[in-house]
């Protein structure tokens, strides 16, 4: 199943994706969003849901929201893929533990908004990303049990405002936080048994042309350590996103570097989840 959230007029509604339409589920459901859904356990039922009615609107006719448009807190990791660890070419070993971060939904636009370049920089960059969508609490999970923890995978581009995050040493909290400089979207796919998660394809497109493309198995830490570290020192919560890190071939480690422009179309595709498409704007 294909979980999103859409606008409805006004308001925000969670949904499912059916054929080439979109089933309502707050009435069905009786819910307010898809963190509901995750919270109350409501997956199958809602799977159900879907296969038992008619789409109720066009996908092509409605706009998306952030897949969950409240998430209680939204991790990423750095640095994930081994090979764009040597892409710093700072003799530095592999990491023995991830690199974390974190980021607020202020920072993001839904799949077909525009993504934001601030006023206050010219160095936005794309990161393509596979988000983790926590589906079940869970504190110090094991690695055995921690696929059981996840709902869904959703598409995430991780703009980064380059400059920004050099103001400071040891964080990058700054660049990683510009309002709506990153994409995330369109889409939860919550049927993670027709994926083999450890092998799958990413990859991020900036005017058609392939920019970065890699596989899961090329991780430092795949998503079961991930979900366990993190699991360790805070308790995970349904709606919780976790990043899993960008492959080698971002802007920045072009010379000279090819920074994002007011028009350019930036496309993030997941092997068997979806692609996540936004233009380029400026901030005004």
């Amino acid at each position: 199943m294909r979980l999103l959230s859409f606008l409805d007029g006004e308001m925000q509604k969670p949904g499912a994706v059916k054929g080439d339409g979109v089933v309502d589920l707050s009435a069905r459901l009786g819910v307010s969003g898809v963190k509901e859904i995750l919270q109350r356990g409501l997956l199958a039922k809602a799977a159900e849901t879907v296969a038992a009615n008619d789409a109720d609107f066009a996908l092509d006719s409605i706009m998306l929201g952030l897949p969950v448009p409240d998430p209680g807190r939204i991790f990423c990791v750095g640095v994930n893929y081994l090979n764009r660890n040597e892409e710093y070419r700072d003799g530095q070993a592999a990491p023995a533990y991830p690199s974390l971060f974190m980021r607020g939904p202020l920072s993001f636009s839904a799949h077909g908004e525009d993504i934001l370049i601030p006023r206050e920089s010219s160095q936005l960059d794309y990161e393509g990303e596979i988000v983790l969508v926590i589906g079940r609490k869970g504190r110090r999970i094991s690695q055995a049990a921690a696929m059981d923890h996840v709902a869904g995978l959703t598409v995430m581009n991780e703009g980064s405002v380059r400059d920004w995050l050099r103001h400071g040493k040891f964080n990058v909290t700054q660049g990683k936080n510009f309002d709506r400089s990153g994409g995330l979207g369109p889409w939860i796919e919550t049927d993670l048994n027709k994926l083999d998660v450890t092998n799958l394809t990413l990859e991020t497109r900036v005017n058609g042309e392939v920019r970065q493309k890699d596989t899961t198995r090329s991780m430092a830490f795949p998503f079961a350590r991930i979900v366990e570290y993190i699991s360790t020192f805070t308790t995970l919560e349904p709606g919780d996103l976790i990043a899993t890190g960008t492959p080698t071939g971002a802007g920045a480690r072009f010379d000279p570097p090819r920074w994002l422009k007011p028009g350019d179309v930036v496309e993030v595709e997941v092997e068997g989840v979806g692609t996540l498409r936004n233009r380029i704007g400026r901030e005004q």
